[in-house]
């Protein structure tokens, strides 16, 4: 949610914000909060006359009682009543407008950073940079779920008897990589200065609010029924939302938290045929990282985040590239988005493993979350990005190890995390 009074001065630049966005259907939007908020403005000057007339009648009235004039004493209080009946119907309609005005400006998008290239969709996004050579190797790669069935490591079937499409059972080495991948991405992020945390895997609504759009939490969120609670798309959501109504002090600044969590999200359109498998499904897990901090700092820590993804990525020996998210596919809390890319030797092209966002003080504003200043207080800026989340993290893995007779190799940095195992090789049928 961007600031009102930033809206206020400059209604030009929301606008032509929204027009980059492709999202002309909003431009009325910022009329009608703009002609909402006068009203809202009015109300409140008007509050505070009555507030101040009513202080000076009451000091009256002790005045005249103590001189015994007590009908011009009751003709004041009957004054003052007549105000606190006004006052009162004020109030509420200074209420009705400020949820009006609220209401309207969570569907403003966050003013984007100057940089974000423009674009209405996904297939405009900018190719930044490449980190390792991508190969092809000379030799067929399998479906990622072939691979994982030729080790005993998948079982889908059973998952779709149990739970439908969707969900997976993960077994054997193949459930014993996936681990060692999170163990290790945790304990990377961990060596980088970060807290590692477990957060809650269900928030509140107004967390939900906090976090994401209305179109975000729709297609995303699943309700549980019959209590104000949804489980989470992303340990992102637990993880700002800790911060809710806070104020922080600057000596404490920046949080750098990593956290782990389960995944759950509906998953909304149709899949295409590389979506099949594990690809895009209803649970998964993922290490996460969350950044909240001074504004002036922001842009710095947006470009540490992305980069330690593409660190952790490139220890493992997967190629990977960075792209930058256009205007029409960056979401309105955002207000720039790189997208980190895994190599797939299948495929023969990138897709998507990681995401990384700075979403200023968009967060932040909606959950009150500001930080203690010397002249007054002002609100955080909120970054999070993706460190890895399997099981997609397993198709670039096992792609980018696969070797011709079936064995997939494990880097040096993974061996701890898998009792020195140092590949994997297919069951004999």
């Amino acid at each position: 949610m961007i600031d009102i009074k930033f809206l206020r001065e400059h209604p030009d630049v929301v606008k032509q914000n929204i027009k980059n966005k492709f999202q002309d259907h909003k431009l009325h939007l910022v009329d009608e909060v703009l002609e909402l908020d006068g009203k809202n403005r009015e109300a409140k000057l008007k509050g505070d006359e009555l507030r101040s007339k009513r202080n000076a009648l009451s000091a009256q009235i002790g005045s005249l009682m103590k001189e015994g004039k007590k009908d011009e004493a009751e003709q004041i209080k009957a004054e003052v009543q007549n105000i606190n009946n006004e006052l009162a119907e004020n109030e509420k309609l200074e209420q009705e407008y400020d949820v009006a005005v609220t209401d309207i400006m969570m569907k403003i998008p966050n003013i984007m950073h100057e940089s974000v290239p423009i674009g209405k969709d996904d297939s405009e996004n900018v190719e930044v940079e490449k980190y390792g050579e991508p190969v092809v190797p000379p030799y067929e790669i399998p479906y990622h779920t072939d691979i994982m069935e030729s080790l005993d490591g998948i079982d889908l079937d059973s998952a779709r008897r149990v739970a439908g499409n969707g969900f997976y059972y993960l077994t054997g080495n193949i459930a014993r990589l996936h681990s060692a991948i999170l163990s290790y991405a945790r304990d990377f992020m961990i060596n980088k200065g970060f807290t590692y945390c477990i957060p809650p895997y269900m928030i509140r609504s107004d967390v939900v609010t906090g976090v994401m759009s209305f179109e975000e939490m729709d297609a995303m969120m699943y309700k549980i029924e019959g209590e104000d609670l949804y489980l989470i798309g992303t340990s992102e959501h637990s993880m700002i939302g800790k911060f809710k109504g806070q104020i922080l002090n600057k000596a404490d600044l920046p949080y750098t938290m990593t956290s782990y969590s389960p995944c759950f999200r509906k998953e909304k359109g149709a899949h295409g045929i590389e979506e099949r498998g594990v690809y895009r499904i209803h649970q998964f897990e993922k290490q996460e990282m969350i950044v909240v901090c001074e504004p002036e700092e922001s842009y710095e820590w947006y470009d540490k985040l992305w980069s330690y993804t593409v660190e952790l990525f490139r220890s493992m020996e997967i190629p990977v590239r960075t792209l930058e998210c256009c205007s029409g596919d960056l979401a309105d809390l955002k207000s720039k988005s790189v997208d980190v890319e895994a190599w797939s030797p299948r495929q023969q092209k990138y897709f998507e493993v990681g995401s990384c966002s700075n979403l200023t003080d968009a967060q932040a504003r909606r959950l009150g979350i500001r930080i203690k200043g010397e002249k007054g207080n002002y609100y955080a800026h909120t970054l999070n990005n993706t460190v890895v989340a399997p099981p997609r993290m397993l198709i670039a893995f096992l792609e980018n190890h696969y070797q011709e007779d079936g064995t997939i190799t494990i880097p040096e940095v993974l061996w701890p995390y898998m009792g020195g195992t140092k590949e994997l090789k297919p069951k004999k049928k």
